[in-house]
């Protein structure tokens, strides 16, 4: 099974992924896609990791997620990956990140293995971005989550900490 988990930045997303994951019994996984580029995402990431339960194994994935996610599906029953807009983010600075979106996806659309519960940002709920770059990011991650939604079978949606089911 497949859970999505839709929010903006500091929903509540990934604390509701997180509680989602919780249920499931046998070995997990969490799969983190962010980078630290800043002192602030630095610390974000210490605080994210000091919330989670400190006997589940974290691996980290970049554009490579598909690799991930294949060598995770063989050792885990249960995975979560946080977040697919730092993933799309890592796929737009590689030079083969569109074939690795697609191959992600694709890999989703198929999916036998462990449930997976992902987590992505919506970003596309403010006002439209000055530059052209932030535009572009905003409509590639709003395609991405259309797919992952369609692909998943639940989907939650996260305002001010309150999950909506929007698929079921």
């Amino acid at each position: 099974m497949i859970t999505f988990v839709l929010g903006g930045n500091k929903s509540g997303k990934s604390d509701y992924a997180l509680d989602l994951f919780a249920e499931y019994s046998g070995r997990k996984c969490f799969i983190a896609t962010g980078k630290a580029r800043d002192m602030a995402f630095r610390q974000q990431i210490m605080d994210h990791r000091l919330e989670r339960d400190p006997s589940i194994p974290v691996l980290e994935a970049g554009a490579d997620l598909r690799q991930v996610l294949l060598k995770a599906r063989e050792g885990y029953d249960h995975l979560l990956v946080d977040s697919l807009d730092f993933w799309l983010f890592s796929c737009s600075e590689v030079a083969d990140g569109e074939q690795q979106i697609g191959e992600v996806v694709r890999l989703l659309s198929e999916w036998k293995g462990p449930d997976v519960v992902l987590v992505s940002c919506e970003v596309g709920l403010g006002p439209v971005a000055m530059t052209r770059e932030v535009r572009s990011f905003v409509r590639r991650l709003g395609s991405l989550n259309r797919t992952m939604a369609a692909i998943a079978d639940e989907v939650y949606l996260v305002a001010a900490g309150l999950p909506l089911t929007l698929k079921k």
